[in-house]
Parts: structure tokens; C-alpha cells; sequence
């Protein structure tokens, strides 16, 4: 069988690869080149190279299309779950042995001293507040995506909230040992209590109206990084995350201000030096939290917020109940009434 002869300047383009005019003077020769990112060819001397589909990418060689990776804080791959969850369950057990020596110990003159209704929904928000970095562990779902964040604010504010109660406190006890004080009126009338729901409820009403408004939901990333889909929550709106994230800077503002003007009071209000210091290291933790969650993406991302989250609730539970507890466990002969008011 007589067989055409062929001219050719140049091998044959492999799949993977397209035909490009290289301005030569014959018409039969030709560059080739790859295919660009995100595009195959899977026969020889092809004319274009196609796009694959978005949920696919091409493989090393560019001849076929392969399934994108999804990427999420997975419990099955990601090495910093397992952390995260050992340090949450790990600080939530802190905080249960906390709360439950302070109920053990109710009726204890050093536990009176310190609003013990104020300390015991403080422990039981900075358990929750622990608890609720589940939330942003795992697969992304609408109920996680709606309720990891608000969840997470509303615990943070009822926290602030009991500490700017506790911080108060402080205040009103001290201007009322003065001599003629108009604020001994103020000592036995709650304030602590009306600042812990006034605070969290405008938290609580800002949450709501984020949810009915604009909530949360499941968003897929295709373009982010190449081959990579990434699954995160897109809160729905930036101004509502702000607006949280913002109240909560403001409390933690207040007390710390509050706590700083008072820090040189006896030693019989010295929870104010403690208010101060959980304060310094909540407020340094989250301004420093900012510039790092804002230029990373994806799984990174919700990383740094659980890191802010689990060594800001750390510091005010070590700041403040620690040395409260160690006096409780390990030196009950200094939890007396006498001890507690000549010191």
C-alpha cells in the first residue's frame, strides 16, 4: 500500500501539550507548548488545550482532569485537630475542677468575697467558650456555620461581661470605704448582675439580628489555590462579623481600663491586679490574632481564630481563678474571714 510521504520540522506535540506558530516561512511548523494551569489535551498535535471542569484539575502531566482535594480542618488528616481538641477538653476539665471546688467551697468566706454568682457564670461561659471550638473543627455544615461564630460571641460576651461585673465591683467597694461615700447605696444593690445581663444582651441582640439578616452558610473556594477546593463558612455578612468581634474588643476595652485605674488599691481588692494582667494578655492575644487571620485562608484561617480563642479563655481563667484556688486547695487556713479582712 503507497504511503503519502510526510514533511515535518519538528516532533509531533505530545498530549499535554498544543500547537503554537513559531512565525516561521512553512506553515508546518510549529512550537509546542503546555497547556496552561488548569487546562489538558489528551491526543497528539492537539489544536487548543480544554479547561476542566471547576470541581476538577489536571493531573502532573495535563492529560486528563482529576477530582480537586478538599480542604477543611479534617479530624481524619489535619494533625492540629487532634491538638485542638486535646487542649479544649483539656482546659474545659481545668475549668469543671474550678467550678465545682468553688461550689464545694460555696459558703467559704473567699468565695463570698469574690461575687460568687458573677465567678460562677464566668466559669460556666469560659467552659462553653472552650467547648465551642467543636464548632469550627470537622466538615463545614449549615448548622456549624451558623452557629460556630454567634455561639462563640455570645459565650465571649457573657465572660467580658462577668469580668467587667467583677471589675465594677471592685470599684464601687473601694469608693465606698471613703468616709461619707454616696456609693455605699451601690454595695448591696446587684450592679455586677445588671451589668452581666445588660452587657451580653446587646451581644445576644446583635447575634440575632446577624442571623435573621444575613447568616452564614457552606461556601466552596474553587479558586483560592490551585487543585484545592476549600470548604469554609462565609459568615454572610463582614459588617455583622465585625460588629461582634468589635463589641467583644470594646468590653475587653472597659475592663481593662477599669481594672488599670484601680490596680493600686489594698491588697483586699488586689482582683483588680489580676483583672488587669487576664486583660493585657486577652487583648494582646486577639490584636495580634487580627493581622494573622486576615492573610491567611482557608483552614489556616479558622486555625488562628480557635488559637485565639483557647489561649484567650486561658489566661483569664489562669489570671483570675488560679490564685483563688490554689488558696482554696492548698492553703484552706488563709480562707477565713479574719485572714480575708486584714489582708
Amino acid at each position: 500500500m503507497y504511503k503519502k510521504p510526510e514533511s515535518r520540522c519538528n516532533d509531533r506535540c505530545s498530549p499535554g501539550y498544543r500547537k503554537a506558530p513559531n512565525g516561521g516561512y512553512h506553515v508546518c511548523c510549529y512550537d509546542c507548548v503546555p497547556c496552561s494551569e488548569g487546562e489538558f489535551s489528551n491526543i497528539t498535535d492537539s489544536e487548543i488545550c480544554h479547561k476542566c471542569p471547576e470541581d476538577k484539575w489536571p493531573d502532573e502531566k495535563k492529560v486528563k482532569c482529576v477530582p480537586k482535594t478538599y480542604e477543611f480542618l479534617s479530624y481524619e488528616t489535619d494533625i492540629l485537630v487532634p491538638i485542638f481538641s486535646v487542649m479544649a477538653i483539656l482546659f474545659s476539665a481545668v475549668t469543671l475542677f474550678i467550678l465545682g471546688s468553688f461550689i464545694y467551697y460555696w459558703d467559704t468566706p473567699l468565695v463570698k468575697a469574690n461575687n460568687r454568682i458573677v465567678s460562677f457564670i464566668l466559669l460556666v461561659s469560659i467552659l462553653l467558650s472552650f467547648l465551642c471550638v467543636f464548632l469550627f473543627l470537622g466538615h463545614p455544615m449549615d448548622i456549624t456555620c451558623l452557629l460556630r461564630q454567634t455561639f462563640f460571641g455570645v459565650c465571649f460576651s457573657i465572660s467580658l461581661s462577668s469580668v467587667l461585673g467583677k471589675t465594677v465591683t471592685v470599684c464601687i467597694a473601694f469608693k465606698a470605704t471613703k468616709p461619707g461615700s454616696s456609693w455605699v447605696k451601690w454595695v448591696s444593690f446587684k450592679v455586677s448582675n445588671y451589668v452581666v445581663v445588660i452587657s451580653s444582651s446587646i451581644q445576644v441582640l446583635l447575634c440575632v439580628t446577624w442571623l435573621l439578616v444575613s447568616p452564614p452558610y457552606v461556601d466552596y473556594d474553587h479558586h483560592a489555590y490551585s487543585g484545592k477546593i476549600i470548604i469554609q463558612c462565609n459568615e454572610g455578612s463582614d459588617i455583622w462579623f465585625y460588629s461582634m468581634l468589635g463589641y467583644l474588643g470594646f468590653l475587653a476595652a472597659v475592663s481593662l481600663v477599669l481594672a488599670f485605674m484601680v490596680r493600686t488599691l489594698p491588697d483586699s481588692f488586689n482582683e483588680a491586679k489580676y483583672i488587669t494582667f487576664s486583660m493585657l494578655v486577652f487583648c494582646s492575644v486577639w490584636i495580634s490574632m487580627i493581622p494573622a487571620y486576615l492573610s491567611t485562608r482557608g483552614k489556616y484561617m479558622v486555625a488562628v481564630e480557635i488559637f485565639a480563642i483557647l489561649t484567650s479563655c486561658a489566661s483569664v481563667l489562669g489570671c483570675i481563678f488560679l490564685p483563688k484556688l490554689y488558696i482554696i486547695i492548698l492553703r484552706p487556713e488563709l480562707n477565713t474571714r479574719k485572714i480575708i479582712l486584714q489582708t
